[in-house]
């Protein structure tokens, strides 16, 4: 494509994102805090910016930050200047609020907004895996839909304004509810005398598996908790979603307990493993000592055969899962 990317954020899953660009032929000149994040992906066809303020003359910046603070602080600085980029494409996990502030403060400068968080990990974003949800103007999605069709097998358009947000907050209710029953299941099951790959290959060849099941059952299994999506960033986002079903008077119940049961995840102190530590949890709650199973696993992400992964860390950053 002949369009000129800025990408701001080089985390887990933000590298993985603009390496796909890149290796598809896109130009994407990339900034990071950290530099050597930034410098990591020149192998995937990205240039490194020096600062923010290089990316104003791209046709279109993404951004994939961690926290609404940090959105804030690098649209201040890309918006500063005399020259601004056509579009900003935000791929962080933020909420509605905040993305309405971030769609304002680009609109008080003539340029398009796009609110587009995403459902993966970087594992699942080198896969191609990734699946969007955009919204913002029609048209501006229009125009840029053909650039992120490249970041992931599907991009889904949920209308005008900020909605996507909560299409993503949703989702990650869901994670961190089946990740819950997940854990509460293969612990009875182990405990019952069967192992946690056996049931767990059994489930995921039954109607109630699922891509998420297959795909988290090599940690579940080796108990590798190497983090795709720590503890303290799946409560901030029940935080978000039970704040929103509070206004919106949804009862929540089941996502309610499910907060709980993370927050203890997090007051455990294992705050930069994986969420997949509910399953330990629960382990421990039922007074079962878990071993790791040193058998293969099919993650489901082309990786048949898949053995433990000897603690080296993947997957996303930024809210995404």
């Amino acid at each position: 494509m002949s369009e000129s990317v800025g990408w701001i954020g080089a985390g887990r899953m933000g590298a993985a994102m603009a390496s796909r660009l890149g290796r598809s032929g896109v130009d994407v000149h990339i900034w990071n805090r950290t530099r050597s994040k930034a410098e990591a992906l020149t192998g995937a066809g990205c240039t490194v910016a020096d600062t923010i303020a290089a990316l104003r003359d791209r046709d279109v910046v993404f951004t994939m930050v961690s926290t609404p603070a940090d959105l804030q602080e690098v649209l201040a600085e890309l918006l500063a200047g005399d020259s601004v980029p056509g579009a900003v494409v935000d791929c962080s996990t933020v909420s509605t609020d905040s993305s309405a502030a971030a769609r304002a403060a680009c609109a008080d400068r003539g340029v398009d907004f796009l609110a587009a968080p995403v459902s993966g990990n970087g594992r699942v974003a080198d896969a191609g895996g990734l699946s969007l949800v955009v919204s913002g103007p029609a048209g501006v999605f229009s125009r840029w839909e053909p650039l992120l069709g490249l970041l992931g097998k599907s991009v889904t358009y949920v209308g005008e304004g900020d909605s996507a947000r909560l299409v993503k907050i949703c989702h990650n209710l869901m994670l961190g509810v089946v990740t819950q029953c997940l854990a509460e299941i293969t612990v009875l099951a182990e405990k019952g005398g069967v192992s946690r790959a056996a049931f767990l290959e059994f489930l995921n060849s039954s109607v109630m598996g699922s891509v998420f099941t297959r795909y988290k059952s090599p940690a579940f299994v080796h108990l590798d908790y190497a983090p795709t999506f720590t503890p303290v960033l799946l409560r901030k986002d029940f935080d978000l979603g039970l704040a929103a079903a509070h206004s919106l008077d949804v009862p929540m119940p089941v996502a309610a307990l499910t907060a709980q049961l993370v927050q203890a995840a997090v007051s455990s102190g294992r705050v930069t493993e994986d969420f997949a530590i509910l399953l330990d949890l629960q382990a421990a709650a039922a007074g079962l000592a878990l071993t790791p199973e040193d058998v293969p696993v099919d993650d489901g992400l082309g990786s048949p055969g898949l053995g433990p992964r000897s603690g080296a860390a993947v997957g996303d950053a930024a809210g995404a899962s």
